[in-house]
Order: C-alpha cells, then sequence, then structure tokens
C-alpha cells in the first residue's frame, strides 16, 4: 500500500468520491421534452405546446 501523506489522502479520496458521483448526477440531470396538446380558447382550437421537465 502507497505511503499517502494527509494532503495525497484527501486528494484521492475526493477523486474516488468523485467518480464514482459525477456518472449519476449526469443522468440525473439530463431534460426531457414532453410535448402536450392543450385547447387554447382564444384559437378555439388545440395547439401543441413543448415543456421542459427535469
Amino acid at each position: 500500500m502507497p505511503q499517502f501523506s494527509r494532503r495525497g489522502f484527501m486528494a484521492a479520496t475526493l477523486a474516488t468520491g468523485a467518480s464514482r458521483a459525477v456518472p449519476i448526477a449526469l443522468r440525473a440531470k439530463k431534460p426531457r421534452v414532453v410535448l402536450e396538446l392543450v385547447y387554447d380558447k382564444a384559437l378555439g382550437m388545440m395547439r401543441a405546446v413543448e415543456r421542459i421537465v427535469r
């Protein structure tokens, strides 16, 4: 096992934690675009509305 200084141990621990957390964070933050049909009274017809859902 390598000899770590306190600073080296903290850096290695943070790097390991970041490598595990970053893919989960990227997967969770992906926004979705949802297309909805709503009735517009002013137009008197249905129209498409895009919403961004996080």
